[in-house]
């Protein structure tokens, strides 16, 4: 992927300073200092969720995108440098989804321990579509077993760094386990009530690809996998002849991408006299408002399955599997 000038100067920049902090062998001998919590540097909202569910009471987590940012994105700033830097531990997703900090948070690795939590997926688990360049697809949390795995890179992570609370990170990474067991199990029941010919899940890029090979959903994105690209006039009316010719009754806004898309369709449409409704806004490479249940995981996934289900004609209830969602 093409690195802009202004952040490969940062990347030159991170590395010099690393570079003169510490040798590479140094990182991996890091002790904690046990007068305070493990001071952990994460990107993405769904990484600083298992972060935090894992390391419970032993970390403070820093989570450097928040709600509506959008990884594909995201260029490091002057603070985020100062935050990698200041970290004991730094976790990301991965698999090329924070595409302008990739190569910048490779280089902090070099004196202190930095963790993509998808490498402990198996690359036969991972999607490779047509149009990704030859790079997989990175949205791997939209499969909440996909996601499960991830769980072990951090408490092996933690582990290493804090042998001390090992016990805790093990007893805590496998209730969260439990948690996502239990969410997944809700999502297969819903989705098996949705009408066979409303199985199509049309969202503003293809972030949803594992989601939908997860619950059996034809899954159709108006952009690619990165939202770098743009939607063509083409690909608009294509989708706007599938949503007649399915009678397709719901498309989907995502939280981080705007709708003007997605907007495009439902307009389409209604000129050739069908209606279609947004069916609700999904949260695709972040999650909901920090401090409510919609910005953690559970309930970022949780709210996704229930909109998705009821939108499309099948039953779930309204406040989702643990009534928590908003309403």
């Amino acid at each position: 992927m093409k690195i802009d000038r202004a952040v490969g100067a940062w990347m030159l920049l991170i590395a010099l300073i690393v570079g003169c902090q510490r040798s590479p062998e140094s990182a991996t001998q890091t002790q904690r200092d046990p007068s305070r919590p493990i001071r952990v540097l994460t990107t993405t909202g769904m990484v600083a969720d298992l972060a935090r569910n894992v390391g419970g009471d032993q970390v403070e987590v820093v989570q450097l995108l928040g709600p509506g940012t959008d990884p594909h994105l995201y260029k490091p700033t002057r603070d985020d440098v100062q935050s990698i830097l200041g970290a004991d531990v730094v976790f990301y997703s991965g698999l090329m989804l924070e595409g302008k900090m990739g190569d910048t948070l490779v280089r902090a690795g070099r004196s202190k321990p930095v963790w993509a939590v998808t490498e402990a997926i198996d690359e036969t688990y991972l999607l490779e579509p047509e149009d990704a360049q030859g790079h997989f697809d990175p949205h791997v949390w939209n499969d909440i077993q996909a996601w499960s795995q991830c769980i072990e890179v951090v408490r092996k992570a933690l582990a290493d760094f804090d042998p001390e609370h090992a016990d805790d990170y093990q007893d805590n990474a496998a209730k969260y386990q439990q948690q996502l067991s239990e969410l997944h199990a809700y999502g297969l029941r819903s989705m098996q009530t949705i009408p066979a010919e409303n199985r199509i899940l049309v969202t503003s890029h293809d972030a949803f690809n594992y989601f939908g090979r997860a619950y059996d959903l034809q899954v159709l994105g108006v952009q690619g996998l990165s939202t770098e690209s743009e939607a063509g006039l083409q690909r608009i009316n294509g989708l706007v002849d599938l949503l007649i010719d399915k009678k397709v009754r719901a498309v989907f806004v995502e939280s981080s991408v705007p709708r003007k898309n997605i907007e495009a369709l439902v307009n389409g449409a209604a000129s050739r006299g069908q209606e279609v409704k947004i069916g609700g806004e999904l949260f695709s490479d972040a999650m909901g408002a920090a401090g409510s249940y919609e910005g953690t995981y559970v309930g970022m996934m949780d709210h996704n399955i229930t909109r998705v289900v009821r939108a499309l004609g099948g039953e779930a209830p309204e406040r989702g599997l643990n009534d928590k969602l908003s309403e």
